[in-house]
């Protein structure tokens, strides 16, 4: 169920990127700490939209397919589906994980140390 429920928050999240309520930024701040495949691959669509912006605005065709990509990405997640594997693939072999703010101090470092070691 928390699986589901994550997946709902961040198709939202994804439209409020689309819908320029939110910078790409702002939104995978946001993202919650889950191993489902669905939530990383919509991170990594999210930051690689990011990375396409002078492209975005040079190629109006490469934009509108990549909104497109990202809206059924929101609309599925959205629904609490998951999303075809073909998609999930797409991303899988390039990224691990998704990536959060450090926590200064003990806690941050002990966090992370075991997060790298998959606890």
């Amino acid at each position: 169920m928390e699986d589901i429920n994550n997946r709902k928050f961040v198709g939202r999240l994804v439209y409020s990127v689309l819908t320029e309520r939110r910078s790409v930024r702002e939104a995978i701040t946001l993202f919650p700490d889950s191993q489902d495949k669905n939530i990383e691959c919509a991170y990594h669509a999210l930051v690689h939209y990011e990375a396409d912006e002078e492209m975005r605005y040079a190629d109006i065709e490469y934009r509108e397919e990549q909104d497109d990509y990202l809206e059924f990405i929101a609309q599925t997640l959205s629904e609490g589906k998951e999303l075809p594997r073909n998609i999930i693939e797409d991303y899988e072999e390039y990224y691990k994980g998704i990536a959060h703010p450090w926590i200064q101090g003990t806690k941050g470092f002990i966090k992370e140390f075991l997060r790298s070691i998959n606890i």
